[in-house]
């Protein structure tokens, strides 16, 4: 009877070797996966950067070539072999990215027929970030040439610096990794900008944002108070409709604008009877008026106070002050002597007086305009 357990049935693939100088050194498990790795590497397509041999292996290969670990021990191995400086890693760890990216550090490789070597100095040339690394003015001035503010550069410098720290690998230019990370970073950030604001429904304590308010109140001239009170009514109507906006701000502008357009519209129409204002002064359809009559436009304003004066001492309201000026005026003007002749011969305007020329008597006596 053939024994099933024979030698040919119990190896049959190719050994994993493992130095014990090695595993002395560096761990059993860790010199198990650096000698799994150089096997792996035969399989693997090299590729060369920065003065190093890199190799992809997935997820599938390494659980392939090392069948006795999962993808969790793999990642935490490789993370162990990064971190004593014998191996280079380039990508997400293998449970995320599902695939493994490194390059051996020959220089921090031991002889396999020796003692492990004790160098843990980075390549030359090559050094790992300090934790006070702050780019240069060269690198802020190639940033610069695409349109990148320096202090958007600099917020991204302790994301930079703790990333390349807790991976613990070395470069020799970290500022143009930085530079290459802060495009990414800004193309990010552009990107969001463009993006359409999402639509939202209106919300009960929403307010119109500051900017709105000063476009509103400093820039169209519009009542901080009639503002104010158009926000309630605004977000009631909205939230009824349970409509979707994506800039009710731009909504609430137009709004308020109508709606004081309106109101204004409405005081100048108004046909209610009003006290006459102390600060009142005539329309300006009301010196166009003047002018079709051919009347002084400054005899005319010399009448306001006068004006203003018996009408705010009567206590009387009228619908019109804009029309009892207008009679006011027109009689007083037709009141002056308006024209004599010239010794040429030539006819002349002359300039009609003012009503504070007319004597006591006069002045007493004509109430014509105040009908």
């Amino acid at each position: 009877m053939t024994n099933r357990f024979s030698r040919s049935n119990l190896l049959p693939e190719r050994p994993i070797l493992v130095y014990p100088s090695l595993a002395s050194t560096i761990g059993l498990e860790e010199a198990t996966l650096l000698s799994s790795l150089e096997e792996l590497c035969l399989q693997l397509q090299p590729e060369e950067r920065n003065g190093y041999t890199w190799y992809r292996a997935t997820s599938q290969q390494l659980t392939a070539a090392m069948p006795f670990w999962d993808v969790h021990d793999i990642q935490r191995v490789s993370t162990n072999l990064r971190e004593k400086g014998l191996i280079f890693i380039g990508s997400a760890a293998v449970t995320s990215g599902h695939e493994l990216k490194f390059a051996f550090n020959e220089r921090r490789q031991i002889n396999r027929s020796k003692q492990a070597v004790s160098n843990t100095s980075p390549p030359a040339g090559l050094n790992t970030i300090a934790p006070n690394w702050r780019p240069d003015n060269e690198t802020l001035e190639r940033l610069a040439q695409h349109a990148i503010p320096s202090a958007f550069a600099h917020e991204q410098v302790p994301e930079f610096v703790n990333y390349w720290r807790e991976r613990r690998e070395a470069k020799r230019a970290w500022g143009s990794a930085f530079m290459k990370h802060v495009l990414h970073k800004w193309h990010e950030f552009k990107a969001r900008a463009n993006e359409k604001p999402e639509p939202k429904l209106m919300e009960k304590v929403w307010r119109p944002s500051e900017d709105a308010l000063d476009v509103l109140t400093q820039h169209a001239g519009i009542s901080v108070e009639f503002v104010e009170d158009a926000i309630p009514e605004f977000v009631l109507y909205w939230r009824e409709r349970g409509v979707k906006s994506d800039n009710w701000n731009r909504k609430f502008r137009d709004h308020v604008h109508r709606q004081w357009i309106k109101y204004c519209s409405a005081l100048e129409h108004d046909t209610t009877p009003r006290r006459i204002a102390s600060n009142w002064a005539p329309s300006n359809e009301v010196y166009d008026v003047l002018r079709l009559a051919n009347i002084d436009i400054d005899f005319a304003k010399q009448l306001i106070p006068e004006f203003v004066i018996y009408w705010r001492d009567t206590n009387q309201v009228h619908a019109s002050w804009n029309t009892r000026f207008l009679q006011f005026v027109k009689r007083s003007w037709a009141s002056q002597p308006t024209s004599s002749n010239s010794p040429n011969g030539q006819f002349n305007q002359v300039k009609p007086k003012s009503t504070r020329e007319l004597s006591i008597s006069d002045e007493l006596n004509d109430r014509s305009w105040a009908i």
